[in-house]
């Protein structure tokens, strides 16, 4: 009878939206301060008077700084009320993205960009964990997917505008735009995120103990296989639409599976508080059909096109159902398993650019879909394999 009031009760909840969808600004911040440099890399050697090399830099300096803070701050932090946290990381943007949006000197906007990354590794680190503090137990997963939902925002319209804008009107006014949306972000914070207390210091478990609490790492290994082989066909998607008849159409390419990524985080929104077993298997096979098939039938556009549609559905939920994941696994240690989560997952990103690398050189561009198929199994096989923690069937 009382698991049938709290059933009726969770249903007349609503969910925070005003104070979830700051969180979503916030990664929305945090995506456009990482991946905007990418799309401004000859205005800002031209700048800066550096090669493009150099300025891409910016770009792994930044993923540097939030994979060597993700766990480290995290775990320092984990005693503190999470609203200053949350603001001392959003503080940290405004003040690092002005930086960088001023700075003539090279070394200074690298370290400017080292210390945006470390901002971010706290950041993603507490999202999840905060977002779920919100609502009540039958919320749990929708309030994260409103949360992340900035993250493919960022990818499918931010950067893209940002780019196009930035080349008309100087880079330098772009990330002191971004300056401007965190200064709002801040009043937002304030006005409508509530506080909460941190971990409390009776269960601040050691580093060690949190990664061997049953599905901490099954998650992991299934993030690191599943990022690894999305980045190293993100990474290298130029190369491989130059093997096909879409060769000169990159962008709508990337238009398309950042449109489908959106569209994928709602769909994975509505499912997950019952689904997230089934919508984890589903999302990394249906990626690695849709994988081979473009490998398979790389001169038929059709499938290439629907092959990235499938590719933007299944993973623009995956930060989703993973931090979910790990977040319940965690249990009053979420937020480390959520900074392990953070690691894992910049590991992965790095690892596909020198694995694509690798693959580009031995069996050229035309085969790279296909060679994910192998490491989108070994994902499917440990979700498979980790029915009782990692992925559970039921809650």
């Amino acid at each position: 009878m009382d698991s049938i009031k709290e059933d009726i009760y969770a249903k007349k909840q609503r969910l925070p939206w005003v104070a979830l969808l700051a969180l979503a600004m916030a990664g929305f911040i945090c995506i456009l301060t990482e991946s905007l440099p990418a799309g401004l890399l000859p205005q800002i050697a031209n700048d800066l008077g550096i090669t493009e090399a150099k300025a891409g830099q910016l770009v792994t300096l930044y993923a540097a700084g939030s994979l060597v803070a993700a766990i480290p701050l995290t775990v320092a932090t984990r005693g503190w009320r999470r609203r200053p946290l949350l603001l001392l990381c959003i503080l940290g943007f405004l003040i690092f993205n002005t930086v960088t949006a001023l700075s003539s000197v090279y070394v200074i906007t690298l370290i400017a960009r080292f210390c945006a990354g470390v901002a971010a590794g706290v950041l993603w680190g507490m999202t999840a964990g905060y977002a779920r503090r919100m609502v009540p137990e039958s919320l749990k997963g929708k309030a994260v997917a409103v949360a992340m939902v900035g993250t493919p925002l960022a990818l499918a319209l931010g950067v893209p505008i940002g780019t196009f804008l930035g080349t008309y009107a100087g880079w330098r006014l772009i990330f002191g735009t971004v300056s401007i949306l965190t200064l709002v972000l801040i009043v937002w914070v304030f006005w409508k995120v509530p506080d909460y207390e941190g971990e409390a210091k009776q269960n601040q478990l050691p580093l060690h103990q949190i990664f061997l609490l049953p599905g901490i790492r099954p998650i992991l290994f299934v993030v690191l296989a599943w990022v690894l082989a999305h980045n190293i066909l993100y990474t290298y998607i130029s190369p491989f639409l130059a093997e096909t008849t879409l060769a000169h159409r990159v962008d709508l390419v990337l238009l398309i599976f950042g449109v489908t990524s959106v569209i994928g985080i709602w769909m994975i929104g509505l499912l997950i508080d019952r689904y997230l077993r089934t919508l984890v298997l589903l999302s990394i096979a249906i990626f690695a059909f849709a994988s081979a098939a473009m490998g398979i039938w790389i001169d038929q556009p059709a499938v290439i096109i629907i092959g990235v549609i499938a590719w933007g559905l299944t993973f623009g939920g995956a930060a989703t159902l993973l931090q979910t994941a790990i977040a319940h696994a965690g249990g009053h240690s979420a937020d480390i398993a959520q900074s392990m989560l953070v690691t894992a997952w910049n590991l992965g990103i790095g690892a596909g650019g020198m694995v694509g690398a690798i693959l580009l050189h031995w069996i050229g561009a035309r085969f790279l879909p296909g060679s994910l198929v192998l490491l989108l199994c070994i994902a499917l096989l440990i979700t498979l394999c980790s029915k009782r923690y990692g992925f559970p069937s039921s809650r």
